[in-house]
């Protein structure tokens, strides 16, 4: 009897992280339409040189980019102000949006 029960339980939490998973691309992708499109366009394809392209970018890189340049150790004038912004959780948003983004 306690099976079924267990099998249920990691079904329903596989489930949930699915859809956290989703949901994360969702907020990132709010958050990069409010902080980061203005400079990297709308869907991070910007045909600007001074601005580089994000879409398809590796996820664990856009990550660590954004960390330094919220703590600084990254220079760039505006993007340690935008990225001083971002909580943890948000750099993570967006570093998803922007990983599933084709180029």
């Amino acid at each position: 009897m306690k099976a079924p029960i267990i099998a249920s339980l990691i079904v329903t939490g596989l489930a949930s992280s699915v859809s956290a998973q989703a949901a994360s691309i969702y907020a990132g992708e709010s958050r990069a339409a409010a902080v980061c499109s203005q400079c990297h366009g709308i869907r991070g394809t910007s045909a600007d040189a001074p601005f580089p392209q994000l879409a398809g970018r590796d996820a664990v890189y856009l990550e660590s980019a954004l960390k330094k340049y919220r703590d600084k150790t990254r220079k760039s004038d505006i993007m340690n102000n935008i990225a001083g912004s971002l909580s943890d959780q948000d750099i993570a948003n967006v570093a998803a949006y922007y990983a599933r983004i084709k180029p």
